[in-house]
């Protein structure tokens, strides 16, 4: 079957057909007929499965081949990430037309946003958030919306915009033709669809027999340690085949360091996470979809927005809280009818959370393998060559190198303060020499005085230790000492010489007391 078949008109097969696309996936098939009729819908398949040319192409052409200015189409998605998607893919299937389309959506000016709806654009993507701040600062106007389309309604529900929904359609007129797309179809999407939909058609485009995965994309579950995990990863991402890899992690913390982590051991990694302002997020996306960057790094924030062809695997650094959120992970591999893997890290303290995801997705794996980076079925349940090493060859370690670096350094430093240190100690017993000397002088003009306390500096020579030792136990007056000063000198020099002879430094102080006479 071809697009042709299904009444969409010629600009827009052409345009369909320079880009590749020829025949129409399964939940276009269905969904496309009647929603030319005006029928509301409410379209349920697997995410990568094509929902976005199932509602895009009939509202492309149910707005007219050249529509007057103003908004006539309306299409609301939970991220920005995502509205830069159905953007891109919506603008690619209308080449041949003048309908103008504008992207509305956080993290950026408003202005430039404000241009293109004063301009006439007739078709607006965009998130909930933005979406009313324009609307209340009327400058969107939705009072003339004849299509307006939910993408993705179940994570918008997630992400609290239930409240924001209400209000838009409250904008809308009552008269209109609505859509609503999800991959999975929780009790809250349903009430949102009998309170604001007309008598609409449910389409779930599964096969019966495929059960709640879709077929091509192999999931492998590991039991990991927190520690291993990056070595692990670092060996996946050398499997025979891989192509861009998606890596899910639960925090932005996590993110951004493995990001580091990758690049540090030679990967070619890029990140998007809400830390980084739009233009980052954005550089990022267009530098993994363009393969200049073949690993990327996301929360699941971006989940809902990475929608490349060529991703080969998925990787769940943290295991996801739901069933639904690991569908949507492991859904950015296995698009457009190719084949994927999706690799999951179970920690020891998220077992119960596996097995919350296992009952509901039967995977009948209770228990996943204890597996380390060394373990030999590692290599073979994801071919990865054997004796494949946690780095690209060729590539050094930054903390490595950094640590040598320090070394050499310290060492330069090391020698420079030893001989700064040295010529100081030289110059220091000079100095202690030279005052030796001259206190030694000032004690004999000294008479009945008790002698200051000398330092001998441990390059002194004999002579000068033996003229220190007299001037310090020999009164200068020529008077006889009492036997306490002798005793006390002679005390002081066989400290010295014991001193001497351990090698240690002879630095001595000896005092002379001060000769007495029996009547003091």
């Amino acid at each position: 079957m071809t697009f042709s078949e299904l009444q969409i008109e010629q600009d827009i097969v052409d345009a369909l057909a320079s880009k590749g696309i020829i025949e129409p996936f399964p939940i276009q098939q269905q969904t496309i007929p009647l929603a030319l009729t005006g029928q509301d819908i409410i379209g349920q398949a697997k995410t990568g499965t094509g929902k976005t040319f199932g509602f895009g192409l009939p509202l492309i052409q149910r707005i007219g081949a050249d529509p007057a200015p103003g908004v006539k189409a309306l299409v609301v998605v939970p991220t920005r990430e995502l509205a830069v998607q159905v953007s891109e893919d919506l603008e690619s299937a209308m080449v041949n037309r003048p309908t103008k389309l504008v992207s509305i959506y956080g993290g950026k000016a408003y202005e430039g946003q404000v241009e293109q709806l004063k301009a006439g654009a007739q078709i607006v993507v965009g998130t909930p958030g933005r979406l009313i701040d324009l609307q209340r600062q009327r400058l969107l106007d939705l009072s003339h919306v004849q299509e307006i389309v939910l993408d993705e309604a179940d994570r918008m529900l997630d992400l609290g915009f239930l409240s924001d929904i209400e209000r838009i359609f409250q904008a809308v007129p009552e008269v209109r033709h609505t859509m609503l797309f999800s991959a999975t179809m929780p009790a809250p999407i349903v009430a949102l669809a009998r309170r604001f939909m007309s008598r609409p058609v449910h389409i779930r485009a599964t096969d019966p027999d495929e059960g709640l995965m879709q077929a091509n994309i192999k999931h492998v579950i590991y039991r990991a340690h927190s520690l291993d995990k990056d070595e692990v990863i670092a060996r996946i991402l050398q499997a025979e085949g891989r192509g861009k890899t998606v890596i899910f992690t639960r925090t932005k913390r996590a993110a951004a360091r493995i990001v580091e982590e990758l690049k540090d051991r030679g990967f070619n990694a890029a990140a998007v996470h809400g830390d980084l302002n739009q233009e980052q997020r954005e550089r990022a996306m267009a530098a993994f979809k363009a393969g200049k960057r073949d690993v990327l790094i996301a929360t699941d924030v971006a989940a809902r927005g990475i929608d490349v062809d060529d991703v080969t695997h998925v990787i769940n650094h943290t295991i996801p809280d739901d069933p639904d959120t690991y569908l949507h992970r492991a859904g950015r591999t296995g698009r457009a009818g190719k084949t994927g893997i999706a690799v999951t890290f179970v920690d020891w303290d998220d077992l119960h959370k596996w097995t919350l995801i296992d009952k509901a997705l039967e995977f009948g794996i209770p228990e996943p393998v204890e597996t380390y980076s060394s373990s030999p079925h590692l290599f073979t349940d994801l071919d990865i060559p054997v004796g494949t090493k946690g780095r690209l060859p060729g590539t050094t370690s930054h903390a490595a190198t950094a640590g040598t670096d320090r070394s050499a350094a310290s060492s330069r430093s090391g020698s420079g303060a030893g001989s700064r240190s040295g010529s100081a100690g030289e110059s220091r017993s000079r100095n202690r020499t030279r005052s030796a000397g001259s206190e030694s002088s000032g004690s004999r003009r000294g008479s009945g005085d008790r002698t200051a306390p000398e330092r001998t500096a441990p390059g002194a020579d004999a002579s000068t230790q033996d003229v220190t030792t007299a001037a310090a136990t020999v009164p200068l007056d020529g008077a006889p000492t009492s036997p306490a000063g002798d005793e006390s000198g002679d005390g002081t020099q066989k400290r010295r010489r014991r001193r001497r002879r351990r090698g240690g430094s002879s630095e001595a102080t000896a005092s002379s007391p001060q000769g007495s006479s029996d009547g003091e």
